[in-house]
């Protein structure tokens, strides 16, 4: 089931109260919401919508008249402000125009995409039952201050050898799943600039991604709750070793899915196990879009 109180107080905090700033949510999702509620959220959305649409609006002009600026300039004279002047503002007014289609309601890839900071559906089981959450991917361990966010900016990622230190208030009892259909990674080309690659599974079929997941509240009820999560990773497939990364999301096998959602803490070997049963799709990759 869809736990629509999630959705709401991702939106509208704990207090009733839209959030200062928008969360950053894949539109995927948004577009789900806008058309199947709850009605409150889809409502807050259509408003940020329309003031975001404001602002690009005001950008485009902006920008536009940036390189129209520059280019004039270089007409009379070639130089480096008027040059970076056509280009920046370039680049601006494509990414106005891109995100202003994509509130306009054009498909794109990147509508899936999440990055660190990004909220995401997540399943867990409570009260012995399947929910979806909306968290974000970047966990902060309950009971941490809030600047964790900061101090470790990589509790995106949860890595197998470091389960019983860092995580080990949520390993073996705040069990999570993502289901992906492909997973980028950040690599050294072979002109040593950054790449980043799109693995996928040649199966095709959607990867079941073991995370961990916290409920945190501040004590001093001045900040919002978070729900949010971390994918946990292991020593990399071959394929993905090849390619230039040198850690793998862990997939593991629809069988285990239950017990990995309901764990026993007292039997960490048993979610061990759960890993080394992990499925093995060969991830082909390419360049990302």
């Amino acid at each position: 089931i869809m736990d629509i109180e999630t959705y709401v107080k991702t939106y509208w905090g704990d207090d009733g109260r839209p959030v200062g700033r928008r969360p950053k949510v894949p539109r995927a999702a948004e577009r789900d919401i806008l058309e199947h509620g709850p009605p409150e959220v889809a409502e807050l959305i259509r408003q940020w919508d329309a003031a975001e649409v404001d602002g690009l609006t005001r950008e485009l002009f902006s920008q536009r008249k940036r390189v129209a600026d520059g280019e004039r300039a270089l007409q009379a004279k070639a130089t480096k402000k008027a040059a970076e002047d056509v280009r920046i503002g370039t680049n601006k007014v494509k990414a106005a125009r891109r995100r202003l289609d994509t509130i306009a309601g054009k498909a794109s890839e990147q509508d899936h995409r999440i990055y660190p900071g990004v909220y995401c559906p997540v399943l867990v089981i409570e009260g012995g039952k399947r929910q979806v959450k909306l968290m974000r991917y970047q966990c902060r361990p309950a009971g941490k201050p809030s600047l964790y966010d900061r101090k470790y900016p990589g509790t995106y990622n949860a890595r197998r050898d470091n389960l019983e230190g860092f995580w080990k208030e949520q390993f073996g009892y705040r069990h999570g799943i993502m289901v992906a259909d492909r997973f980028y990674e950040n690599v050294e080309g072979p002109d040593g600039a950054n790449q980043v690659l799109e693995f996928e599974p040649r199966t095709g079929e959607p990867m079941l991604v073991a995370c961990l997941w916290s409920h945190w509240t501040d004590p001093k009820g001045k900040e919002p709750g978070l729900l949010s999560f971390a994918a946990i990773t292991d020593e990399p497939e071959p394929e993905v070793a090849a390619a230039g990364h040198d850690r793998t999301i862990i997939n593991i096998k629809p069988e285990h899915l239950e017990a990995w959602l309901q764990p026993d803490p007292a039997d960490l070997a048993a979610l061990y196990a759960i890993f080394d049963d992990k499925r093995h799709p060969f991830y082909e990759h390419r360049l990302a879009a």
